[in-house]
């Protein structure tokens, strides 16, 4: 599918490739914004969670902004059981909905989808994470889910992004937990609408390529060597897809998590208290952009919950897509090769590294789109 602004593009690609047990505490045409989110979903929420120490004499200005949402009223018991290994897990999602300043990435049909899903393990001692990323097609069983007051039946393969879309953040839990048998300690929900503003008031993002990218879909225009990136450019960034590797959506996922890794280090590189200004804007945009689990809603729950996490930075962060294989009956889907998926959500759930094996063969991992992007 053309990557045009109107709609999402698919996976693509030359020829085509083939979760269980846990856990810890309580088609439609689609618009390009929603290709935004990827990048967006894990910036705004690496403000908050893994750069919020520098801001937190200020989070209690700015409780109204947060939205919370009670995953635990809305799901009851029926979840994963609650293993406490010292351990956390977090799902982290974007919400792609047009309302308001999400206006200029597309039009309003009124509804939302989660076009990016990150699974965030913090080890135990809070020093080290993993983060699993979970492409938007991959096709999943979706559990039944209720909202406003309807039921939506459970599927036997429906892509995982619709989870959101028909039963908005406990349904997207409940898929997650029922795909990995993990249950989630707590949800962070992005709006990519703030995505410029946080990424401006940051004096930009550096970066390196190492060859040029050119994607006039994106309205991006990079030459190889070192840039520093506006919040303009940097969405362009996040959503290019044909200016990087073979044009495929996985590959996207990959140079969205480099530039993550480069986010996180220019968030622990500001001296933000050198500008009482710049401290409160970026807690005001990040605040205003985030939804949590009612657990973190509010901003000393959310300041203690990022203190906590100082220490990770992005050279303590394994970063990993599910693996998948291109379903053989669509090519423009894929399905979790269901053995090295049981590996990886095996190795969350008892709190141990991601093993090389349980990558390995997966069509995420063939595309070398992650090393055109490199911290500065």
């Amino acid at each position: 599918m053309a990557d045009d602004g109107n709609s999402t593009p698919e996976y693509s690609r030359p020829g085509r490739g083939g979760g269980s047990g846990r856990r810890r505490k309580a088609p439609a045409p689609r618009s390009t914004g929603r290709r935004v989110l990827r990048g967006t979903v894990w910036t705004l929420g690496t403000a908050l969670v893994l750069g919020g120490a520098g801001i937190g004499y200020l989070y209690y200005k700015l409780d109204g902004n947060l939205t919370g949402v009670n995953i635990n009223a809305a799901l009851g018991s029926d979840r994963p059981k609650n293993i406490d290994n010292g351990s956390m897990d977090i799902l982290v999602l974007g919400s792609d909905s047009r309302a308001g300043k999400n206006a200029q990435y597309g039009k309003d049909e009124g509804t939302s989808r989660s076009d990016t899903a990150m699974i965030v393990h913090v080890y135990k001692g809070r020093q080290k994470a993993s983060v699993v990323s979970i492409p938007r097609d991959t096709l999943v069983r979706r559990p039944a889910c209720e909202k406003d007051g309807r039921t939506a039946p459970a599927e036997r393969l429906a892509m995982f992004n619709s989870a959101y879309e028909v039963g908005g953040p406990a349904c997207a839990v409940k898929t997650v937990e029922s795909l990995t048998g993990i249950r989630m300690d707590h949800y962070l929900e992005v709006d990519f609408s703030g995505f410029k503003h946080l990424i401006d008031q940051l004096g930009g993002v550096d970066i390196t390529t190492t060859q040029p990218i050119h994607d006039a879909k994106s309205h991006l225009d990079l030459a190889p060597g070192a840039h520093k990136l506006n919040g303009e450019q940097s969405l362009g960034l996040v959503r290019t897809r044909h200016g990087v590797g073979d044009g495929s959506d996985l590959g996207r996922i990959k140079l969205q998590q480099a530039f993550i890794k480069a986010l996180m280090d220019q968030i622990k590189s500001v001296d933000l208290f050198s500008s009482p200004k710049k401290l409160y804007g970026l807690a005001d945009t990040s605040t205003k952009a985030l939804t949590t689990d009612s657990e973190l809603a509010s901003v000393n729950k959310l300041y203690g919950f990022s203190k906590s996490l100082k220490n990770i930075g992005s050279g303590d962060m394994r970063m990993v897509t599910l693996p998948v294989r291109y379903d053989p009956n669509n090519p423009n889907r894929v399905v979790p090769i269901e053995s090295k998926a049981r590996q990886v959500w095996r190795a969350l759930r008892w709190d141990k590294p991601i093993p090389a094996s349980a990558t390995k063969g997966s069509a995420a991992e063939a595309t070398s789109a992650g090393k055109v992007v490199q911290k500065s």
